[in-house]
């Protein structure tokens, strides 16, 4: 077994307890205390002190001696600082935030640490269809199936078997559809068969990658580049706005679903994902909407509310939409409400601070938090119903409030 290494790196930088959890990737897995997942081939171990991050890397038994190079200290190091993005200051990107909305500076002491996760494009383009009116934990057990019936095997922690996830070839074969509603994916089979099919034929290679943000570099430095035929797309830098609408063209991706791929899988951190959990958000505390009669969240509501998170939280605007969009989770409830945040391991305890400063009023305050560790008990992730809608379908889940609202992804 590898030895652990270890990267200095705060609570307040980031919280893998929570970020794993938040809905954001669905194949982390927790065992002893430990988060597993395979990244670029290899199986990456994770826990975490006040302190550092501790990290290792297991790969499949037969690996090349060339790929092995990768385990290096400093490839080691290269992918956890392209994964967690963690170029970006995120107390500073706090701070700013908080000066600018006294909701979030409200909200954010209980749940610093929350960082948006650079994924690969084409996972996160399957798990969030995967995503239409399902929630945290059935999207999991469906990403986790999609792994072990077609991704390669890659190693065994504690019994449990770990694939890396498969490429868009091995979704758009014969028989996929059926296969996959045999496995409960109900009429999202379809939808995953076809944009495979549509990415791996109808589309040049390295398509998808092509709409990636160039200031947020992928996992694979080593993706190939997409076959240019259009001299004008040569010259024209992608942008967000573009690849909202070139994702949206593959079968099972409305807006909500394409700006989640585009937060999360494309670097487009201005993208702000508008789920009914965001909507409850931008009607409660931002009076979004108020008097609007309306019963259906149409694409004009959708775009609107986008515009309006934009405007009070700038070009990192997604980062600060999933603090407050974990902040509304069930899972979180106890974490929101401002109890201690438990965590199974050594006992220790530690203070997070958030600085919020008022230039102009000359206000200074500071929201603390302790985080205190201990070995008998441990915060599990629940089961969250997380209301992600279905591209290009209306949510059908009925609601027991009369001020929610069905919307369509």
């Amino acid at each position: 077994m590898p030895e652990w290494r270890k990267l200095p790196l705060s609570l307040a930088e980031l919280c893998i307890d929570t970020t794993l959890r938040c809905g954001q990737s669905f194949r982390w897995r927790r065992i002893n205390d430990e988060w597993h997942c395979v990244l670029q081939g290899r199986l990456v171990s994770l826990k975490q002190d006040p302190t550092h991050l501790h990290y290792r890397f297991t790969w499949p038994e037969k690996t090349p001696p060339a790929q092995l190079k990768a385990t290096d200290e400093d490839c080691g190091v290269s992918l956890l600082h392209r994964y967690f993005v963690l170029s970006q200051s995120l107390s500073k990107m706090y701070q700013e935030w908080a000066a600018s909305d006294a909701n979030f500076a409200r909200r954010a002491p209980a749940f610093t640490g929350i960082r948006i996760l650079n994924q690969d494009a084409w996972e996160a383009l399957v798990a969030f269809i995967c995503s239409s009116n399902n929630n945290i934990s059935r999207i999991s057990q469906m990403v986790h199936k999609l792994c072990i019936h077609y991704g390669p095997y890659v190693g065994t922690v504690e019994g449990e078997a770990f694939h890396d996830f498969p490429r868009p070839e091995a979704l758009a074969g014969n028989g996929v559809e059926s296969h996959l509603r045999e496995l409960g994916f109900g009429y999202r089979a379809k939808y995953i068969a076809e944009t495979a099919r549509i990415v791996s034929t109808e589309r040049p290679v390295g398509w998808l990658e092509s709409l990636r943000n160039p200031g947020c570099p992928s996992l694979d430095v080593a993706d190939t580049k997409p076959e240019i035929t259009d001299s004008k797309a040569e010259i024209e830098p992608p942008t967000y706005k573009a690849a909202h609408e070139a994702l949206l063209e593959l079968s099972g991706v409305g807006p909500k679903v394409s700006d989640c791929v585009c937060l999360m899988g494309l670097g487009w951190w201005e993208s702000v994902p508008i789920d009914t959990h965001v909507w409850q958000i931008a009607q409660r505390d931002y009076s979004f909407g108020k008097g609007t009669k309306s019963k259906t969240f149409n694409k004009t509501m959708y775009d609107a509310v986008g515009d309006h998170f934009r405007k009070i939280w700038g070009p990192k605007a997604g980062w600060a939409q999933s603090v407050l969009f974990t902040a509304n989770l069930k899972s979180f409830a106890e974490q929101a409400s401002g109890k201690k945040l438990v965590i199974k391991e050594e006992a220790f305890v530690a203070k997070v601070e958030v600085k919020i400063e008022e230039s102009n009023s000359g206000l200074s305050t500071t929201a603390s938090i302790r985080i205190k560790k201990r070995k008998t008990a441990a915060v599990e992730a629940k089961v969250v119903k997380s209301e992600n809608e279905s591209d290009g379908e209306t949510n059908a889940r009925r609601t027991r409030s009369s001020k929610r609202v069905k919307t369509r992804a």
